[in-house]
């Protein structure tokens, strides 16, 4: 348990969300699981401070009535804490990790598929040639709808593209 404390005690609870980035319900579940635990800490503290032994001499000679703090005495020497099945507890525990562990996976996956497509961007990046170096048989090979449009326009006797003078002017001028 000493080791379970020690741990806890070095997360750097702020930073941990911005270092991994975690959004949405991973983040709300970890502030939530943050909530709790400084909750039960803070309780930890105070039930330690409070004093836990009772000084019934004290009372047998302050109070007349020395019967009931006799009957407190022999209630108190007959008394035994009461366990508890934290079963309901751990389930909930192990049910909140798995879901934990899902969404990371799930987080993972999602990642790892960005992370490819970038790569497969930035290759395809890398090893493109400039437009000075491509020739027109080589950018229709890449693109064959440029070839059905431009004999589409060519059978329609269409030679020039539409909106083309709207855009770059009439160089029938020079």
């Amino acid at each position: 348990m000493a080791v379970g404390r020690s741990a806890a005690s070095k997360i750097d609870w702020t930073h941990l969300t911005t270092s991994l980035s975690l959004k949405g319900t991973t983040a709300t579940s970890l502030a939530a699981f943050k909530k709790r635990n400084d909750d039960a800490r803070r309780r930890l503290a105070v039930l330690k401070s409070q004093p836990q032994s009772v000084d019934l001499a004290h009372y047998r000679e302050v109070l007349n009535n020395t019967a009931a703090v006799d009957e407190i005495d022999t209630f108190m020497k007959s008394w035994k804490p009461v366990t508890y099945d934290v079963g309901r507890q751990v389930k909930a525990i192990e049910a909140f990790e798995a879901q934990a562990v899902k969404s990371a996976e799930e987080t993972r996956g999602v990642v790892e598929k960005e992370v490819g497509a970038l790569e497969r961007t930035l290759g395809n990046i890398e090893g493109a040639r400039g437009w000075e170096d491509l020739t027109v048989d080589e950018v229709a090979a890449a693109q064959p709808e440029i070839d059905k449009r431009t004999e589409q326009l060519v059978s329609k006797g269409r030679w020039q593209v539409p909106g083309y003078k709207e855009k770059f002017g009439d160089l029938s001028i020079i």
